[in-house]
């Protein structure tokens, strides 16, 4: 069974950063494209990023495009977001997720496995 846990949420100013991460287990981690997803209060959940299974491509939401950055370490099993210049909008739980279609990229499009519990992310004004 796939699990997803992903850490490195908090409290941050308007301006300032952090980085996501998302340790995957239960699947072969460098056969499939990884992506994070985020979902505000009283809002459905939607695309952030995604990157490629080789890394080798990554895309973007609009609203994050320049601001976030999206890596993978298939050595650990890991995908981060790198989240810089951040905005009370970002305010967020943030999830990962695995497409369950090997050697699959489609940018957005993602078959999903079930969800973690994800990380919150406050940004203050």
């Amino acid at each position: 069974q796939v699990q997803l846990v992903e850490s490195g949420g908090g409290l941050v100013e308007t301006g300032g950063s952090l980085r996501l991460s998302c340790a995957a287990s239960g699947l072969a981690f460098s056969m499939y494209a990884m992506g994070w997803f985020r979902q505000a209060p009283g809002k459905e959940r939607e695309f952030v990023a995604s990157i490629s299974w080789n890394g080798g491509s990554a895309y973007y939401a609009d609203s994050v495009k320049g601001r976030f950055t999206i890596v993978r370490d298939n050595s650990k099993s890991r995908v981060y977001l790198q989240m810089n210049i951040l905005k009370p909008e970002d305010t967020a739980v943030y999830y990962c997720n695995a497409d369950r279609r090997a050697y699959y990229y489609s940018e957005g499009n993602f078959m999903f496995h079930s969800w973690g519990q994800g990380t919150q992310v406050t940004v203050s004004s």
